[in-house]
């Protein structure tokens, strides 16, 4: 892999971290705000269904886990079994579009 590309992927993970780290804090904080409050899923679903921002909010969430989990992923296989070439870059791909699928599945569900 060259130079150019191990910075790119490096900055992205950074910036998919920096959103990440945004995104679960939010999470967190709307999690904790329906426990005290008594809410039931149901309740949750019922403010939340329907709403663009929260499916925008979530959306964001998983394209950010679907771009920083594969590359955190490609770093540990590169490093713990010396793994490199076009064969660890398919199967990272192919991480990064079922992570982005499974949680743009999930998040329409839970939203639309």
């Amino acid at each position: 892999m060259n130079t150019r590309t191990q910075v790119l992927l490096w900055g992205a993970q950074r910036a998919s971290a920096a959103v990440l780290a945004l995104c679960v804090i939010v999470h967190l904080v709307t999690i904790i705000y329906a426990v005290r409050n008594g809410l039931s899923a149901a309740e949750v679903l019922g403010r939340t269904r329907g709403s663009g921002l929260w499916f925008g909010f979530y959306a964001l969430f998983i394209a950010a886990v679907a771009v920083h989990a594969p590359i955190g992923l490609r770093t540990i296989l590169s490093e713990t079994f010396d793994w490199r070439g076009r064969s660890l870059d398919v199967l990272v791909l192919i991480m990064g579009i079922l992570l982005a699928l499974w949680g743009l599945r999930a998040v329409w569900a839970v939203f639309a």
